[in-house]
């Protein structure tokens, strides 16, 4: 018995240590990672090296209380600023575009495979949504510099949607189960009703007890080590409270992490840390755990048509779901063939292919691996696609600032207050004689291994390591003093245009230089007041603007949110198109719509 204890934890820890060991190689080598997690399960497994696990309801609940941490990680740092700008446009794709991506992926599915209507519609909810593990590490950790508002969709949509598919597929997998062929309005109306039943909840559950971990963290001393680990159960409790009364668990644990996340709870710092730690071991023992349930020799017999449905899903279903669900929004071309590309599957339409195998469904092992190979459709076409795809559209958007060396304390008893450690670096303000405000004045500075209190280390030099005491809400400001303003790489300098403008400024003065065609009301305004008005109030760093033959770009914002640095090009950028000119002809001399191939050779019967 012991010698079974002790090797069991020898394979696991084993397992968990090889997947940390991969994310080196994700992040040298731009590899998904979250793909080399399921490749360890996969060659650790039956057809591997051999380890058998079968258990489809271990591998169900191991996935959902990984998937429960997760999106609580995920909410708690999901800031509540970014839904004014990309709230709406994320939540449509998360409950309009799961829905459509399932009707849309079920109907092809309904003919490349051998499944009726409904268990097409089935394999079409489990591939619905978009993964927030994967989408989360792709922008995160992958240096990827987007636009604040393609991120904050892609991020939002992805923590958002995992309920909506999660209520489609169960409804679905208890339907098929049960026996019952309801008619299309029938289906429809019961869908609709639960589904404002179930996230109405799983809603005011996850609220109410993101308020009740705020409350609890501050009324009660606990120890600090206690701390986080006492936060994440409670998170776990919202989980399973929700679930219990028939809510969805992942919105309400989602949101109760929200709420935490944005709230000035004490010792918020330890605990999103902790909770980042978590997130990563849950995801590697989520992938190992659901790569070791797959059984890759029975793969071949459905290989070509689950490809197809992939390569679908990635060129078809998913665009048009995008493209409908985003048509009520402005926002440009480039960024809604992104957001339609990054639609990563992951762990969790996996998960979901489970429950076919708990109801026992006849084609229940075939769903299962359908949508397996699917996801590793997904991960690798478009997990190492992009980083290109977003720099062939114009979406990368250059640094503003330097690195900042940073370090951040909380002392008992300083509830809402942090210690914090800034070193100050080569070519910040602080270095170039900024003065630091009153309430934030240096407690002690270390220069050359000698500590110094104020005011006897006289000017700040590079090198020193400054400690402030400050309160928790004015960090983001020291950071713009202790920050080094980067050099605009030349082959960025043209992305802010050719020449600076003052934004207080007459926009009239660009009516009557260049012809921009503006309205006499726009004429009235300053040309800060017209990107703002164009933009409906709120802009963002990189914000492009065309105005007849010059476009204005939004070159720096305050914390504010008002415009202090504009831009003027007189060549308005173009979108790249996503398919090259060559293959486009190629495409159009196939489909017999022009008079010449590729190349300019005439096709046969023309002079």
């Amino acid at each position: 018995m012991d010698q079974a204890i002790y090797l069991a934890t020898l394979v696991g820890t084993a397992l968990v240590v090889a997947a940390a060991f991969s994310s080196l190689i994700a992040f040298r080598f731009g590899a998904p990672l979250l793909l080399l997690f399921l490749g360890i399960g996969l060659l650790a497994g039956a057809n591997g090296l051999g380890l058998q696990f079968d258990n489809a309801n271990v591998a169900y609940f191991v996935g959902s209380l990984a998937l429960a941490v997760i999106l609580f990680d995920s909410g708690f740092g999901t800031p509540v600023s970014v839904l004014r700008q990309a709230g709406m446009p994320a939540l449509t794709l998360a409950t309009v575009g799961v829905a459509l991506t399932s009707i849309i992926f079920g109907a092809m599915s309904r003919y490349l495979t051998g499944f009726s209507w409904m268990e097409s519609f089935l394999l079409g909810a489990t591939v619905a949504s978009t993964d927030a593990a994967a989408v989360f590490f792709l922008l995160r950790a992958g240096n990827i510099n987007l636009r604040e508002r393609v991120r904050s969709t892609l991020e939002i949509e992805s923590g958002t949607n995992d309920p909506i598919a999660i209520f489609l597929t169960l409804t679905l997998v208890e339907l098929i189960a049960i026996g019952v062929n309801p008619e299309a309005q029938v289906l429809f109306t019961d869908l609709v009703l639960g589904f404002f039943v179930t996230m109405g909840l799983g809603a005011a559950v996850g609220m109410l007890g993101g308020f009740a971990i705020v409350r609890l963290v501050e009324r009660l001393n606990l120890d600090r080590g206690l701390m986080p680990i006492f936060v994440l159960t409670l998170s776990l409790l919202v989980f399973a409270a929700a679930g219990a009364i028939g809510g969805s668990g992942f919105l309400a644990v989602y949101l109760a992490g929200m709420v935490a996340g944005n709230s000035d709870m004490r010792a918020q710092a330890a605990v999103k840390r902790f909770q980042s730690g978590m997130s990563w071991l849950a995801q590697i023992i989520m992938f190992l755990v659901l790569g070791l349930f797959a059984t890759p020799s029975q793969f071949p017999a459905i290989l070509l048509g689950a490809i197809a449905l992939g390569l679908f899903l990635i060129l078809v279903a998913r665009p048009i779901a995008v493209w409908l669900c985003l048509k009520p929004f402005p926002l440009p071309q480039a960024e809604v063939a992104f957001i339609s590309w990054v639609g990563l599957r992951g762990a969790v339409s996996i998960l979901l292919a489970i429950t076919p195998l708990l109801a026992g469904l006849e084609h229940g092992r075939a769903i299962f691996n359908t949508a397996f190979i699917i996801v590793l459709v997904s991960l690798v076409v478009q997990g190492w696609t992009v980083g290109p795809l977003a720099r062939r559209l114009g979406l990368i958007v250059p640094h503003r600032a330097g690195p900042i060396e940073k370090v951040e304390l909380e002392l008992p008893g300083s509830a809402h207050h942090e210690l914090l450690s800034y070193r100050v670096v080569p070519g910040s303000p602080v270095l170039r004689g900024e003065r630091l405000p009153r309430w934030a004045r240096p407690s002690l500075v270390v220069r050359d291994g000698v500590s110094m209190k104020f005011p006897d280390f006289g000017r700040l030099v590079a090198g020193d390591r400054v400690y402030i005491f400050v309160s928790d809400r004015y960090p983001a400001l020291l950071d713009r003093l202790f920050t080094s303003r980067v050099d605009v790489d030349p082959e960025d300098a043209e992305f802010f245009g050719a020449f600076a403008l003052d934004p207080d400024r007459p926009a009239s003065e660009l009516e009557a230089a260049y012809g921009t065609g503006l309205s006499e009301d726009e004429m009235k305004m300053t040309i800060g007041e017209l990107l703002l008005a164009r933009f409906g109030g709120h802009v963002e760093y990189t914000d492009r603007l065309t105005l007849g033959p010059i476009e204005l770009i939004v070159r720096d914002i305050d914390e504010n949110g008002r415009i202090t640095g504009v831009g003027l090009s007189f060549e308005p950028t173009q979108p790249q198109p996503l398919v090259p000119e060559k293959l486009r002809e190629y495409a159009r001399w196939l489909l017999g719509r022009p008079s010449a191939r590729p190349g300019g050779t005439k096709a046969q019967g023309e002079a």
